[in-house]
């Protein structure tokens, strides 16, 4: 058995078990009608929980287990008397994880409580949503679900994570994680556009891409832009939110990494990122003031997004340029640097973001640094502008403006001030 913690230490722990309690609670007594506990039960039963675990740790080691089964007794009781009114059992699911996330904030887990409150809250919030997506989920929804499920889930995790090659820098793992990247970001934006809508599911899917890989954003909304040319400029204001977005990612890197290149890429790389959010807000106003065609959730024909075949086949491109670029750093060493910036770039911008914040100050100066990785992301923003021109004629009408300012910004700035 543990000894009793300071004071100090109980109410820290008791006063975030019934934090998260209230949370849980807030949400509940929105449909009090339907429901055996709201904004004050689940409080408590979450300070249950929490004081079983300590009475547990203290003094018993059985009582966690004996209360638990004794909530659950009361709970099963008070659900069949009120099944009639309330036949969903939501609420009493909630009531037991409430009791349970009481207990990890004893055991010292609170961050995985918290985080699991937060989820259990956003599930019980978004019914509707959820409840309006099962409805438009079909047979081949569910198998492109089953698709995405089996690269990632079954595929990648036997893949070797290590290099091979003559040049040791072919890495299975890394590319087909590429391949996932676009499989996922594709069926992410048609589960939103399901969810939200064509333009508000597309946006979000730009700005969640963009924090994982603006390139295949891009790729994946110019190949669906082929099939649904109606939603082109939809997917314009997704490549181009990715691709400002990517130029944040970048920054956020390397203050990370190297602080003092940071201070160097702020004026350059913000710049050239902030052309490309402004240029979104004017699109964005500019689609919601179109009259000759709306784009609201049931009128909006969306097809499967899930295609394999091109993502395995970017996801090999990016092998192969991964590899000319270690050729052209070993081969022409330090004056290379900028040509593997460039040719890296063209798959990826944070390998070589990484790589030349670490060296900055050691075997580079800040200054290269800087120029290679705004030369890296202003190529990598080159490529998805080229992507863009496989697409759709009208996704190339809005997109192409955009790259070029926030391509001809970044050129203009960095020879100033770098």
């Amino acid at each position: 058995m543990s000894s009793v913690p300071e004071l100090t230490v109980l109410f820290q722990r008791f006063g975030i078990a019934i934090a998260l309690g209230l949370i849980i609670g807030v949400e509940r007594e929105k449909e009090k009608s339907e429901a055996f506990a709201g904004i004050r039960t689940f409080p408590l039963i979450s300070l249950m929980g929490c004081t079983a675990a300590m009475i547990n740790d203290v003094f018993a080691g059985w009582v966690f287990a004996v209360s638990f089964i004794t909530f659950a007794a009361i709970v099963i009781t008070t659900h069949t008397c009120t099944a009639r009114q309330s036949p969903g059992i939501t609420t009493e699911i909630a009531s037991f994880l409430c009791f349970m996330f009481g207990g990890l904030v004893w055991w010292k887990m609170t961050a995985l409580a918290a985080a699991l409150a937060f989820v259990t809250v956003l599930l019980l919030a978004t019914k509707k949503p959820l409840e309006g997506l099962s409805h438009k989920i079909g047979k081949k929804d569910i198998a492109a679900a089953l698709q995405f499920g089996m690269i990632t889930l079954i595929i990648l995790p036997i893949l070797p994570d290590r290099t091979f090659g003559p040049l040791d820098v072919v890495n299975p793992y890394n590319i087909w994680l590429m391949v996932v990247l676009i499989a996922g970001i594709n069926f992410v934006g048609y589960v939103l556009i399901k969810i939200f809508g064509a333009r508000q599911g597309i946006g979000l899917a730009g700005i969640m891409g963009g924090i994982a890989s603006s390139t295949a954003v891009t790729l994946g909304f110019t190949r669906r832009s082929q099939n649904e040319p109606d939603l082109a400029p939809e997917f314009a204001l997704g490549i181009v939110l990715a691709s400002a977005i990517m130029f944040i990612r970048v920054l956020a890197e390397t203050f990370t990494v190297q602080p003092a290149v940071g201070k160097i890429l702020v004026i350059p790389i913000a710049s050239a990122g902030g052309v490309g959010l402004l240029c979104c807000v004017f699109v964005w106003f500019a689609r919601q003031k179109t009259s000759d065609r709306t784009l609201e959730k049931e009128n909006v024909k969306t097809t499967n997004p899930f295609e394999l075949w091109p993502a395995i086949l970017f996801g090999l491109l990016f092998g192969l340029i991964l590899f000319i670029a270690k050729a052209g750093q070993v081969f022409f060493g330090t004056t290379g640097i900028y040509l593997s910036s460039v040719i890296t770039g063209l798959a990826d911008v944070d390998p070589i973001t990484l790589s030349l914040s670490n060296l900055a100050g050691e075997t580079i100066t800040n200054t290269v640094a800087a120029r290679g990785i705004t030369l890296a992301a202003l190529s990598n923003t080159t490529v998805k502008m080229l992507i863009t021109f496989t697409g759709a004629p009208s996704l190339i009408r809005y997109s192409f403006p955009i790259f070029s300012a926030m391509i001809l910004t970044g050129l203009f700035v960095s020879f100033i001030l770098i």
